[in-house]
Order: structure tokens, then sequence, then C-alpha cells
């Protein structure tokens, strides 16, 4: 699984570099930082030091507000919670926004030879993306021929004796978000192995052995995204425009309060009744609810194009912390639901346990930077 998900992007390894014992993983979003310094000690991944900074107060806003800074605050934020943190290596990997990118399937005949498809998919890329090509940094994956089942192969449908086509899964990313990250890296004095669009990481960070299709979410303040993973592999990705921020500003205007004051709220009762407030569950259910309406959506489009249901759901991301949530879930999805434990997959101090698996989704992509960077 890991493979393809590490050389998926491997022509963005824009600073080669020798190798380290110690990687840092840095997941600039848009409403703080977080970094993941891990070392690899007798072969084994061990957690050094991990770190937040909120990015409110750089723009002059509440913690939790979503923020669009400058370079300079971006690089101002970023040396500070290194410093907070006591990271200690300048070997380090950086996540691009998903909103910076473009990621989509394409078809091809099934006659296309391998060696064909690297020029055939920048043309057939253009119809997608609304950019000029000169504009944007393109990768593929040539997804997996799906294998017929038992069933199919001693009764095949004849409507569906078709030639099957070559899917390939494209990733374009903005020049202009990876000149804006080599910026941060050389005022910051690092060392940057590579660039990787945040869900690859986040797989990587969340994922054992599964091989069926699982869903991935990720509850982020401005968004909350979708990654369909089958064998390791995307094979739809999806963004619902609404966050934990969204929340947060809801109860604010609901109940007139500030929004830190409805932050602390969100966080301390979520989905659960408030003695004093008992319409907060009710707000905060809105936006859930909506969440989960327009996954469904999603996971209904996928069966019906290609006959696939999710065996599980995975959360993961900051919001995935909301309390109650997984109940709610529970009766929305017809799947497993799984609370992501990233740090799991590094050794720690034992005290830390209970600590580092409440606060694991939130680590979820500098993690998976920090794990990519030490293999």
């Amino acid at each position: 699984m890991n493979n393809s998900i590490k050389n998926f992007f491997s022509n963005l390894d824009l600073f080669k570099d020798e190798g380290s014992d110690s990687a840092v993983g840095i997941d600039i979003g848009s409403s703080a930082i977080k970094v993941v310094e891990i070392k690899k000690r007798k072969g084994k991944a061990v957690l050094e030091t991990y770190g937040s900074i909120a990015l409110g107060s750089y723009a002059d806003l509440d913690v939790g507000r979503v923020t669009n800074l400058p370079i300079e605050k971006i690089v101002e934020a970023l040396k500070e919670v290194l410093k907070q943190s006591s990271v200690t290596t300048i070997s380090s990997a950086f996540s691009i926004p998903v909103q910076s990118s473009l990621l989509f399937t394409i078809l091809l005949p099934s006659q296309v030879k391998e060696s064909e498809v690297s020029s055939i998919v920048p043309i057939e890329a253009r119809k997608y993306i609304p950019l000029p090509l000169t504009e944007v940094t393109i990768d593929y994956f040539i997804l997996p021929k799906k294998e017929s089942s038992f069933e199919e192969v001693n009764n095949p449908d004849p409507s569906s004796i078709l030639p099957e086509k070559t899917e390939v899964f494209v990733v374009a990313i903005q020049n202009d978000a990876v000149s804006k990250y080599r910026s941060i890296v050389s005022q910051c004095n690092l060392k940057a192995g590579f660039f990787e669009i945040e869900i690859f990481s986040s797989i990587r960070a969340n994922f054992e052995h599964e091989l069926s299709l699982v869903l991935l979410m990720d509850f982020g303040a401005s968004s909350t995204k979708l990654s369909l993973v089958e064998f390791g592999i995307v094979k739809s990705h999806h963004t619902i425009n609404r966050g934990g921020a969204d929340i947060s500003s809801s109860i604010s205007k609901s109940l007139d309060i500030s929004f830190s004051k409805a932050e602390e709220m969100k966080k301390e009762f979520g989905l659960f009744e408030n003695p004093a407030e008992k319409s907060l569950a009710d707000i905060i259910k809105v936006h859930v609810d909506y969440i989960f309406s327009e996954t469904n959506n999603v996971l209904l489009g996928y069966d019906k194009k290609y006959g696939r249901t999710v065996s599980k759901v995975i959360f993961t991301g900051g919001g995935s912390l909301l309390k109650g949530l997984k109940e709610v879930a529970s009766n929305n999805f017809r799947s497993e639901i799984e609370v992501g434990h990233p740090f799991s997959k590094v050794g720690a101090p034992e005290f830390l346990g209970k600590v580092l698996e409440t606060t694991g989704p939130e680590f979820a992509v500098a993690l998976g930077l920090a794990l990519r960077k030490l293999q």
C-alpha cells in the first residue's frame, strides 16, 4: 500500500537530500500549523516531539478561525511552533492543501499502451483543469483493473461484456502553491525532501492493511475532505465546503456569543446535551447532518457507477474529535466507524498513550509526512 502512495508524487521531490534518521512532517492548515518529529531507532519510528499553533492571532482573528495569511506570517508562525515543540531536525516534508490541487479520474481506451499514457494524460487533462497547463504540475497513476468475482465469471452479464477501459487517476498542483512552499522552506532554513498532497499523507497515517473500499473523512476547519480508498489507492476524492469553523460561527451567531466562546462550548459538549444551553447540540447537528447527507450522495454515486460499497469509514482531522460524532455517524452509515489513531504507528512513552490517542487525528497529515520521510 505505502509504495503506491509513496511513489505517486515522486516528481515533486523538489529538494533531494541524503536521507536522515529523523524527520519532521509539517502540515500548514487553514486554522493551525501542526508539526510531528520522529526518529528511527533500531529500525523503528519513534516519536520525538509534536506541536500545534493556531493561526488566528497572526491574522488578528479568534483561535479556530479560517485564515489566509501572507507567506511572512506563515513563516513567523512556523518558526514559533518549531521552537515551542523543540524540533531539532531540519530534514522536513510539507503537505500541499487539496485546495491547491485538482484530483480526477480519466478513462482511456483499453488498447492504449502504458508507454503512451504519459503523452495522452496532459491532452485529456485539459478538459478538467481550468488553468493553462503551464501553470500546473501534473502526475498520474494507472489504477489496477477490477478483478472479476467468481459469480461474474460463471454468470456473466451480456450487457457488461465490453472492452474494459483503462482508468487513470490524475493530480494537478498549481505551480504557485509549490513556489509558495519553496519560499517557506527557504525562509525557515529547513531542508524539504518532498511536498505531498495532504490526503496521501493522511492515508499513510490512518490505514493499516485495509484492502476493501474504505472512506476516509477528514474533518478540517474550512472543509470536510472525502477520499475513497481501495488497496491503498485513492479511487475518488471530494470536498464538502463545510468544516469546524462553520459550526463555531453558527453557534456564535445563534447564541449571540463570541466565536472563541462558541469554540469552547463546541469542544466541551459537542453533540451531547449542554444543561445550560439545550439548543447547542441542535445547532451543531444541522451542520453534521449536512456533511453526512453530502457524503451519502457521494457514496451512492460511486456505488451506482462502480457497484462498490464501503466496508469501513475512518474519521480523521481535528473535527473528528467532536463529542458524539461517532455515535451520530453510526446511525447514518451502514459501515464500521473508526476514529483514526495515527500515533499507533510510532513508538512513544506509555504515559502519553491516552493523550496521543485523543489528539492523534489532528496530527495525521504531519505524521504521515514524517513517516514517508523516514522510509
